[in-house]
């Protein structure tokens, strides 16, 4: 059973709901460990998928077709930033592929990754978000 987060916004939850799917359940899943990662995210659709902002700023997008797998984008928000020298986080799990300095993507193709990297996931939401400031 789920943890209910008190924060999964109900447009979402709709949007979800009326997907066909073949990896609702795990988009379901990262959705939860999201928003419990950290409660300062708030939820919202954006490039037809579930996206999680902080304080208003875009962080952490879910990217759900095509429906093989489901990537999260760990970004800074739409605009183009000057990069920092280095990467954002430093990612001990190795879950991230980075595309640039600023923006890397977890990969999920079933339940069974997403709950075995569950609290890599957290922390790396956690850094992120830190981070992406």
């Amino acid at each position: 059973m789920l943890k209910q987060t008190s924060n999964l916004n109900e447009e979402v939850t709709r949007f979800v709901d009326g997907l066909d799917h073949p990896l609702q359940k795990e988009i379901t899943q990262l959705r939860q460990a999201i928003l419990n990662a950290n409660t300062g995210l708030t939820e919202n659709i954006k490039w037809n998928g579930p996206n999680y902002c902080f304080h208003g700023e875009d962080r952490i997008t879910m990217r759900i077709q095509p429906p093989k797998q489901i990537q999260l984008i760990f970004h800074r928000g739409a605009k183009v930033l000057e990069q920092p020298n280095e990467k954002l986080v430093n990612d001990r799990s190795g879950l991230l592929t980075w595309k640039t300095n600023d923006r890397a993507i977890a990969a999920f193709k079933n339940m069974e990754q997403i709950l075995a990297s569950k609290q890599a996931l957290s922390t790396l939401i956690n850094d992120w978000v830190v981070a992406a400031r």
